[in-house]
C-alpha cells in the first residue's frame, strides 16, 4: 500500500513542478539557449514579433476606428468653442491693429461684420478641415503599426513582472491543479501496479 502512497506523492510533485516550469517557460529563457540540436526560448520572447503584429492588427481592425475617435474629440460643442475662440482673437486683432484715428463706431461695425462672416462660414470650414484631417489620418496613421512598434520595444522582464503580478492568484491555482492532477495520475498508476503485481 505504501507504493500507492509514494506513487501518488511523486505524481503530485511531478504535476506541480511541471506546471511551475510551464509557467516560467512562458517568459524564460528570454534569449534562445542551445541544448544539443534543440533551441529553447520562452514562448512570449520567441513569438513577441508575431504577437505584436497580431495585437496591432486586431486593435486597428476590431477595436479602434478613427471615425469614432474624431467624433469623440470634435463634437458640436467643441466646434462652437473653436469658432468663439477664432472670433475673439480676430476681433481683438482688428481692434488693436486699426489705427486709433478710426472711430470706435467704425471699428465696432468692422468687428461685427467679421464676426457675422465667421459665424456664417466657419462651421463649414471646420467641418471640411475635420474631414480632411480624418481622411489624411485614416490613410497615413496606422494604429496597428504604432502598437506593434510599442510592443516590440517593451522590456520583456518588465512584462513578465507585470503579468506575474496581475495573474499571481490564477497562476498559483494552475500550479496546485498540476499537483492535484499529478497526484490523481500517480494514485491510479499505483493502484494499477497493485492490481497487476
Amino acid at each position: 500500500m505504501y507504493k500507492v502512497l509514494i506513487s501518488t506523492i511523486i505524481g503530485g510533485i511531478i504535476g506541480w513542478l511541471t506546471n511551475i516550469i510551464a509557467i516560467k517557460m512562458l517568459f524564460r529563457p528570454i534569449k534562445p539557449v542551445k541544448i544539443l540540436a534543440l533551441e529553447i526560448q520562452g514562448l512570449i520572447p520567441k513569438r513577441k514579433a508575431e504577437m505584436a503584429v497580431s495585437i496591432g492588427q486586431t486593435v486597428e481592425m476590431e477595436l479602434i476606428d478613427f471615425k469614432d475617435i474624431f467624433e469623440r474629440i470634435i463634437d458640436e460643442g467643441s466646434s462652437d468653442r473653436i469658432i468663439e475662440l477664432v472670433k475673439r482673437k480676430i476681433s481683438q486683432n482688428i481692434y488693436e491693429k486699426l489705427p486709433s484715428l478710426v472711430p470706435h463706431i467704425i471699428k465696432n461695425a468692422v468687428i461685427q461684420y467679421v464676426e457675422e462672416q465667421i459665424d456664417k462660414e466657419a462651421p463649414q470650414m471646420i467641418e471640411d478641415l475635420i474631414k480632411n484631417i480624418y481622411d489624411k489620418a485614416s490613410k497615413e496613421v496606422k494604429i496597428g503599426k504604432i502598437i506593434e512598434e510599442r510592443i516590440n520595444s517593451f522590456d520583456l522582464i518588465k512584462i513578465e513582472e507585470i503579468t506575474l503580478k496581475i495573474a499571481q492568484k490564477e497562476l498559483k491555482h494552475i500550479e496546485i491543479l498540476g499537483g492535484v492532477l499529478g497526484a490523481i495520475i500517480g494514485l491510479l498508476q499505483g493502484l494499477l501496479l497493485l492490481l497487476y503485481i
